[in-house]
């Protein structure tokens, strides 16, 4: 028997499925669906419908379990669903795809469990928001590092921090393209100042520009910021940096140095823009003493 059908073979045979939310998921309790009749057996039947067993197993412990019973309330298969695209069963060796996950959301949803349909998008929303934000980081990313999109992309894919020869090449190539420091700085903080803009629980590449900008002079940031060029891409990429997590070697006798005016400006920024953690941070670094 063709392995993606014999699932099917079994639901067939079905007279009841009683559908429960995985300990700790809280995806709306539990459901129970008579499947006596041909078209409800059907529809779910297509739900379920497998299009490959590619041989992976997902990690955790899924999101809705599926006890199948028989007319005379037989356990036929128990079958968990996992992330809206994959399905786990005890005949299988391994998880299996689903042919369209939607449909069986979909069938969740009708059947009052709209939590799995919810939790899906919301997950493909997020997905699309960090496709989204690394092409702003890639498009922000200075002249001159042309071929070491890859290798940093890869960091946050890895979950390993730049090695200290890959930012010295970095380092190299930005003093050949932007000999002026100010020009420099510009470029490095209208980088930082791309991509998802939090100053913690970022993608690991994002902090690549933050790591060069923490060996730039505070002088050098202080006349980029003071440039006439200075816009607020570039005021988004200093206060990620100045107010972030031990951004720079000596950070708060660097901030202590910034005229009051940019402390004004960069302030304000955060306070604009910044999400609460920013806000706090900017309040935290930026805002004057209390009397």
């Amino acid at each position: 028997m063709d392995r993606t059908t014999a699932l099917d073979s079994v639901l067939q045979q079905a007279h009841v499925v009683q559908v429960t939310s995985v300990s700790g998921s809280g995806l709306d309790g539990d459901i129970r669906v008579d499947l006596s009749d041909p078209a409800e057996s059907d529809q779910l039947r297509r739900a379920m419908a497998v299009e490959s067993l590619p041989g992976f197993q997902c990690m955790c412990l899924g999101d809705v379990r599926f006890d199948v019973f028989d007319r005379d309330g037989g356990r036929l298969a128990v079958v968990v669903l996992h992330h809206g695209t994959a399905l786990r069963w005890g005949q299988w060796e391994s998880d299996a795809i689903v042919a369209d996950g939607r449909l069986l959301l979909a069938w969740l949803d009708r059947h009052g469990m709209p939590g799995p349909m919810q939790q899906f998008e919301a997950a493909r929303q997020r997905a699309e928001e960090r496709i989204q934000e690394e092409r702003n980081w890639l498009a922000a990313m200075p002249a001159g590092l042309e071929g070491t999109a890859d290798r940093l992309i890869d960091l946050s894919r890895t979950g390993c921090s730049p090695s200290p020869e890959l930012l010295a090449e970095l380092t190299d190539r930005l003093r050949l393209t932007f000999p002026d420091p100010v020009e420099r700085v510009l470029a490095l903080l209208e980088w930082y100042g791309a991509g998802c803009g939090r100053c913690s629980g970022y993608p690991v590449h994002e902090g690549v520009p933050g790591e060069l900008l923490g060996r730039v002079p505070i002088a050098d940031l202080i006349a980029g910021m003071a440039d006439p060029r200075a816009e607020e891409r570039h005021d988004a990429g200093a206060v990620r940096h100045l107010v972030g997590w031990k951004t720079r070697p000596r950070q708060k006798r660097d901030v202590t140095r910034l005229p009051e005016p940019l402390r004004v400006r960069l302030l304000a920024h955060a306070r604009r823009f910044g999400d609460s953690d920013k806000q706090r941070r900017a309040e935290r670094w930026l805002a004057p003493p209390r009397a």
